[in-house]
């Protein structure tokens, strides 16, 4: 149970909800643990098996105060909003940004800088770690590199420069990726990033959870009333959930990235963990899937400092944190998009 941004977020499994005299009560197995006045909440958050009570869902309703339903694993369900809640003025506000080319490119450059800022801290964390002479060096030329762009970023007025950067900074990343994985298998030997389909275990590994990554930032967008298809730095095509995958791009390294070197190094995957399909793709079995997802899932549990909101989040709500801190900046709120910034 955690309140941040106003919003009530219950990840408790068996929770039950309900209204009294104003007051939003957080009952597990028959005990209260949370009381809250309703007038200080803009609305509630549920993963998995929480229940509301019908009065608490339909005054909720009335004011205008959004509920969201989301799957255990984050996976978006269902929205209640009621007429005063204003979304579709955040949509409008949304599509008019995209118009506004200064304000696209504010939102893209502060998302590519968080993205190899954070890439950069984990290679950084790599490099202090290795007893690898030649490897630290080859890791620290890489974090030269990025770091070398990073105030070029500051200063383009291009969409198109800044993919450009941001694509150029991901070659730079990947390119030493291998050098962070401390297994003499050749097995699990990381050849460069390759997807659609991955050619390798640790690309099978980094494309699952990536792929979990992008529907978790889709639910998070949804839940605060934006569209998950009208994005900044992704090029809009029909299908496309082109803002998850903007919102992503501060995750990758903190969240995913850093959750596969130790899968991999810590040896909690093995090869019977892998399947090579027709056309040598590799993708991970039935079991290797239980395995990272139950990693995944105590992963999102840990809590990390939130450099703009100065608390202890856990991971697994930072896309809800973020989505929530974007809406306010489109909707004139905040002067700029606060992108998040991982402290390793």
């Amino acid at each position: 149970m955690r309140e941040i941004l106003n919003t009530l977020y219950i990840q408790h499994q068996g929770a039950y909800l309900n209204l009294e005299n104003d007051t939003v009560r957080v009952q597990i197995e028959g005990q209260s643990r949370l009381q809250m006045p309703l007038i200080r909440l803009n609305g509630i958050v549920t993963f998995g098996q929480v229940s509301m009570s019908p009065f608490l869902i339909h005054r909720c309703a009335e004011d205008g105060r959004s509920v969201v339903w989301l799957t255990r694993t984050g996976r978006f369900r269902a929205r209640l909003a009621g007429p005063m809640q204003g979304n579709v003025l955040l949509r409008r506000a949304q599509h008019a940004a995209l118009s506004d080319s200064e304000i696209t490119v504010a939102v893209a450059r502060q998302m590519v800088a968080a993205k190899i800022q954070n890439s950069r801290n984990l290679l950084i964390r790599a490099a202090r770690n290795t007893s690898d002479t030649a490897a630290r060096g080859v890791i620290s030329l890489a974090v030269d590199d990025m770091a070398g762009v990073l105030p070029h970023l500051r200063e383009v007025i291009l969409l198109d420069t800044i993919r450009g950067i941001e694509g150029e900074a991901a070659r730079t990343y990947f390119s030493v990726f291998n050098y962070l994985l401390r297994s003499d298998d050749p097995a699990f030997l990381f050849n460069g990033r390759s997807r659609r389909p991955p050619m390798d275990r640790p690309n099978a590994v980094l494309s699952f959870l990536y792929s979990i990554l992008t529907g978790e930032c889709v639910a998070a967008l949804e839940s605060v009333g934006l569209d998950p298809q009208v994005g900044f730095l992704h090029a809009l095509r029909p299908g496309r959930p082109a803002l998850a995958l903007d919102l992503m791009e501060e995750f990758r390294a903190p969240l995913v990235d850093r959750l596969v070197l130790n899968l991999l190094n810590l040896r909690q995957l093995q090869v019977h963990h892998f399947e090579e399909m027709p056309g040598g793709g590799i993708y991970l079995t039935e079991d290797g899937r239980k395995v990272v997802l139950a990693v995944w899932q105590e992963r999102k549990e840990e809590q990390v400092e939130h450099r703009a909101l100065r608390e202890r989040v856990p991971m697994g709500l930072l896309p809800y944190v973020q989505a929530r801190l974007l809406a306010r900046h489109l909707r004139g709120d905040l002067k700029s998009y606060p992108p998040y910034l991982h402290k390793y």
